[in-house]
């Protein structure tokens, strides 16, 4: 009996391994979602109990390929042992890379780009009946949301992405090379998939773009509308409690949008907005489109609406050029808005970008300093600001058991974590909790109970 009629082993079971931004974690979860229903295919924990390994892939971050091709070489081993498993490589490394990973790893079965996902479905059932290898990397205009399952909220937060792409091509960045140019849902459906997960249980939503603030799609009206009355109607939907949303450009950061942290209660006192630098002259070879003074006029501007914002960025040291007045200038900047978090990385050239032309001059000695110099930075700043927390009481929303027994985990308006003793039937409801202890990344509190 030939390998073509062979006859087929049925597919139970879905491995997915997600790597990078919450943006992956939402299509990570459509994805499973989509196979549920068109195999009725059930999540696994490891790769070696799944009939279908599919990897949701990052490009963001240094040597992506490498990690994506060394976990590759894991899954060959169960390939080899089990030959009609399916692997299949998406995400923004499989929209860069296409065809050479099958040539590199001849045994992935199929490699789909982050627009081309809703098609997994006729992928596979192609790839089981015909015995092929596939690669589909087309950009369509963001067709894939009409193809969707419902929605299904899992817990009490829920994500739903407003807008995929990005137009501002930052010399770093490979995003608009992978994700393509930016394309905004119409507000009905985004509206719809929002009320979808608040019907399920959900009480916190946060609306997911590359340049999410950037978003300008359709609205209920025939008009085109801009983020923030995508905001106001998003905080208007019954069941909602809380309100967030990432990740923001500066530019698209507009004086609406401040004000709206003051006048919907809905939204978080809480905003990631990245810098990447505080160097003008880094900033104009980054192509961020603005400077040092318009972002911290930016910050004063938030603070004067919401004085209690907890802010966080990202940060590259070591681009190309970077002077030692350059990071200065980044750690001064950072002083002064006084970040309640940040993520820090060593610049490493992305394969396709501007800056990969560039010589990369900042010997890899300096980049290390520099990094673990900001890093303690903020290390001493986040702790600072979970100290400022002790005695006071918040609001937390119980999401779920701790890692102690007894335990309860939820976070505050602010985005920290809490964790104190309580009852898994509070788990959705928003708890005044007071902060006892603080920690490098977390709080811990007491419960008040009505009439304390």
């Amino acid at each position: 009996m030939n390998e073509k009629t062979k006859p087929l082993q049925s597919l139970d079971t879905l491995f997915i391994r997600t790597y990078g931004c919450q943006m992956n974690e939402y299509d990570s979860g459509r994805m499973a979602d989509i196979m549920k229903q068109a195999y009725g295919l059930r999540l696994v924990a490891l790769p070696e109990d799944a009939d279908v390994i599919l990897m949701n892939t990052c490009s963001v971050r240094e040597k992506a390929e490498e990690k994506v091709y060394s976990e590759l070489g894991r899954y060959r081993k169960l390939k080899l042992k089990r030959p009609d498993m399916i692997i299949g490589v998406g995400g923004c490394v499989g929209q860069q890379e296409g065809e050479r990973i099958q040539k590199r790893a001849p045994y992935v079965d199929l490699v789909f780009g982050p627009q081309t996902y809703h098609r997994l479905p006729e992928m596979v059932k192609q790839i089981r009946r015909e015995r092929v290898h596939l690669t589909q990397i087309e950009m369509p205009e963001i067709e894939k949301f009409d193809h969707l399952p419902r929605h299904q909220g899992k817990g009490v937060a829920g994500c739903v992405t407003i807008m995929e792409g990005c137009d501002k091509f930052c010399t770093f960045c490979v995003v608009p090379y992978t994700r393509g140019p930016e394309l905004s849902r119409p507000v009905a459906d985004i509206l719809s998939e929002c009320q979808q997960l608040l019907d399920d249980g959900v009480v916190e939503i946060s609306l997911l773009g590359q340049n999410v603030n950037g978003y300008r799609g359709p609205g209920v009206d025939g008009e085109e509308w801009d983020f923030t009355m995508l905001l106001y109607a998003v905080a208007g939907l019954d069941g909602l409690k809380r309100l967030r949303f990432s990740t923001s450009h500066p530019m698209e950061m507009t004086s609406e949008l401040c004000l709206a942290f003051a006048e919907l209660p809905q939204l978080m006192p809480y905003l990631h907005l990245p810098v990447q630098s505080g160097s003008d002259a880094m900033l104009k070879a980054m192509h961020r489109g603005h400077d040092r003074d318009t972002y911290l006029r930016l910050i004063a501007e938030l603070r004067e609406h919401c004085p209690d914002i907890a802010l966080s960025s990202d940060f590259i040291v070591g681009y190309p050029g970077e002077s030692d007045s350059d990071f200065e200038d980044t750690l001064d900047l950072v002083r002064q808005v006084g970040y309640d978090a940040a993520y820090c990385f060593k610049y490493s050239p992305r394969p396709g970008t501007p800056a990969a032309h560039a010589e990369d001059n900042v010997p890899e000695a300096v980049k290390d300093e520099r990094l673990q110099r900001l890093l303690t930075l903020m290390r001493e700043l986040t702790k600072a600001g979970m100290v400022r927390q002790l005695g006071r009481t918040v609001e937390v929303l119980v999401e779920k058991p701790g890692r102690n027994d007894g335990d309860m985990e939820g976070r505050t308006a602010d985005f920290r974590i809490v964790h104190f003793r309580g009852n898994a039937r509070l788990t959705g409801q928003v708890m005044p909790v007071r902060i006892i202890e603080a920690y490098g990344q977390s709080l811990r509190g007491e419960l008040i109970l009505a009439g304390e």
